[in-house]
């Protein structure tokens, strides 16, 4: 595969201010800032441009306690957190949920309805027996079974009670195509109000930027999903989110075949036509979930998807490893 620089077509007016605004001064009291910490599985990272050093630790102690507080909500393993409680509860009765839960199962649904039924948050009724560390995956008899659980039609939702119902037995609820998008947009939101102009928020493969990096846009690389250290692209990028999944992420290989965390909602089985998908999006919550659902969709309905939304780009790396752009992607060598 070789290297490749992309252009982002929807950026050319950010290009221009900034070439304009080079020539202009940054303010001598200014600096970056950034934190990391361990959540939501993943490594999460805030960077930022600001005057005032204890107005920036605050500012990002602020974003790393929204993404904190999600993943308690969230996260399916944590016995204390309304998604676990809907895993235990909502095969039996609807149960009532959070508005902001029930916001995101909701929009998990609609990524479900437009891509019919290749995101599914109910993937994890197979999902859930995997287990990557030990390299252990059920058996094809198992799968055949556990599969009949994964139906997105069966996740009621009542809005005017604001309650959910699993209404197929065996049924378990992952968020984790979507939660760590939806977490980032939280904490930009939150570093917004407190005016940050130049920012990054990222969780693990999704991040989202405000502004650029201080005179120029931030360069985000895309991993090579072959090798350990390199890219297989470069990306200029300015106020956009990029998401990218890849199999290579949670995975171990056995007799030839490459057992990883994205499954088809079909099958119950790791994909095997791609080896990874960045979606670029005004959002991270929609880069998110994009990201897992074209992985899904393969290179030609993935990109049918992606041409057909508004707003969303995408580059695929198929199985041998060559690269594929939406419409308003232009490569430049």
């Amino acid at each position: 595969m070789e290297y490749a620089l992309i252009r982002y077509r929807r950026l050319r007016c950010y290009f221009i201010l900034l070439l304009l605004c080079s020539s202009l001064p940054l303010s001598a009291f200014a600096q970056w800032y950034e934190q990391s910490r361990e959540m939501m599985g993943t490594r999460i990272h805030i960077e930022l441009w600001s005057e005032n050093a204890a107005d920036a630790e605050q500012t990002m102690m602020l974003g790393m306690d929204e993404i904190e507080r999600i993943d308690k909500l969230m996260n399916p393993l944590n016995e204390h957190s309304e998604l676990y409680r809907i895993n235990q509860l909502a095969t039996d009765k609807p149960i009532k949920i959070s508005k902001e839960l029930y916001w995101i199962i909701n929009k998990s649904l609609y990524f479900s309805q437009i891509s019919h039924g290749a995101f599914d948050i109910s993937f994890s009724s197979a999902g859930r027996y995997y287990d990557y560390r030990a390299g252990l995956a059920p058996s094809p008899e198992q799968l055949e079974k556990l599969k009949g659980s994964i139906n997105y039609h069966a996740i009621k939702l009542d809005q005017a009670n604001s309650t959910v119902f699993l209404a197929q037995s065996g049924m378990h609820l992952d968020l984790g195509g979507i939660a760590k998008g939806y977490a980032v947009d939280r904490a930009v939101s939150l570093l917004e109000k407190r005016a940050v102009s130049s920012a990054i928020v990222t969780a693990g493969g999704d991040s989202r930027i405000i502004g650029g990096r201080g005179d120029r846009p931030w360069y985000i690389g895309i991993k090579h999903p072959r090798k350990d250290q390199g890219h297989a692209v470069m990306l200029p990028l300015v106020d956009t989110a990029i998401s990218t999944s890849g199999d290579y992420e949670r995975y171990f290989i056995e007799d030839g075949v490459r057992y990883h965390h994205i499954l088809s909602p079909k099958t119950a089985a790791s994909v095997s036509h791609v080896q990874s998908v960045s979606v670029l999006a005004t959002k991270a919550v929609d880069s998110d979930a994009l990201s897992t659902t074209v992985f899904i969709l393969g290179v030609e309905k993935g990109l049918a998807l992606v041409n057909g939304l508004d707003g969303i780009d995408a580059i695929i790396i198929d199985a041998e490893g060559k690269l594929h752009y939406s419409a308003d992607l232009l490569l430049s060598q």
